[in-house]
């Protein structure tokens, strides 16, 4: 396995922008890729509010801010990405674009650098198949907040080594998270039990059971959630638990998994939740 020292994350949106923070603030030096310069100036903008954050926070002294970001270099051009030991994409959950980033990447990426996903339910096997070093392609699956959140699930392929799966755990606990080693299987765990909640609470509202703010007051006081599930779907993005829906139902054949009419309807509109200014709520943008 390579000495990791260089980090090269393929997308500048949300989840990307976190994932560059959090390794750019560990030590490592961060490629940060995307398609158009404006994605990666925004996302510059983000994890410099979100060190500052950190920073009147007491968790980063402030002499840390402009270093951490220095330690980051954005990028439009793929071929500089073959400075990396260590990639990892972050793009939109599907199917066509993810494969497109792994072809490109495994020609790009010395022979020995892993390729990692931050997909929440494409099958890792799938993406590996495509590339000429299975054993090195993995899951390592964050959370949003990335700065803030310590889950990483880290999803072993069909064809994952066990140095791949070892240097990954280890780069995880690196970065102050706590790694929990999952197979490969759509929607892994995170994602196969959360969205069927979200679509049944998405159904609820439908068939006019309960209200958005009733039916996540239930599970608030009720289960002792710290979110219902209709806020925590705005958070994420109802397109994003479209796409993962969808990707559980054609990995299980099991009409549970398919999307709630509802939610479909509120993306057809362009409702996305909390990005989009609207969803099941409505946010001041």
């Amino acid at each position: 396995m390579p000495n990791i020292q260089t980090i090269a994350v393929i997308g500048a949106g949300t989840m990307g922008s976190g994932i560059a923070h959090v390794f750019a603030r560990a030590g490592f030096h961060v490629l940060l890729s995307d398609i158009e310069q404006p994605f990666l100036d925004r996302a510059l903008i983000l994890i410099r509010t979100n060190l500052a954050r950190e920073a009147a926070a007491g968790k980063l002294p402030s002499s840390e801010i402009d270093p951490t970001l220095a330690r980051i270099t954005p990028t439009t051009d793929r071929q500089s990405l073959s400075a990396a030991d260590f990639a990892i994409e972050a793009a939109t959950e599907r199917f066509p674009l993810k494969s497109e980033i792994f072809r490109a990447l495994d020609l790009i990426l010395p022979p020995a650098a892993i390729l990692a996903t931050n997909t929440s339910s494409i099958s890792i096997t799938r993406l590996a198949a495509l590339t000429t070093r299975p054993h090195a392609v993995i899951g390592m699956h964050f959370f949003n907040p990335v700065p803030v959140m310590s889950l990483v699930e880290v999803i072993r392929g069909l064809a994952t080594s066990d140095p791949t799966f070892a240097a990954v755990r280890d780069l995880a606990l690196r970065l102050g998270k706590t790694p929990v080693s999952v197979n490969d299987a759509p929607g892994f765990v995170s994602n196969r039990v959360l969205m069927p909640l979200i679509n049944e609470a998405a159904h609820a509202v439908m068939e006019g059971v309960a209200t958005p703010e009733a039916i996540d007051q239930v599970f608030k006081l009720g289960m002792a959630h710290p979110m219902g599930p209709l806020t925590l779907a705005d958070f994420i993005g109802l397109d994003v638990c479209v796409d993962i829906l969808r990707v559980l139902h054609e990995g299980y054949g099991n009409p549970k998994y398919s999307p709630c009419p509802l939610l479909v309807r509120m993306v057809d509109a362009g409702w996305l939740g909390r990005k989009s200014g609207r969803g099941f709520y409505t946010y001041d943008k």
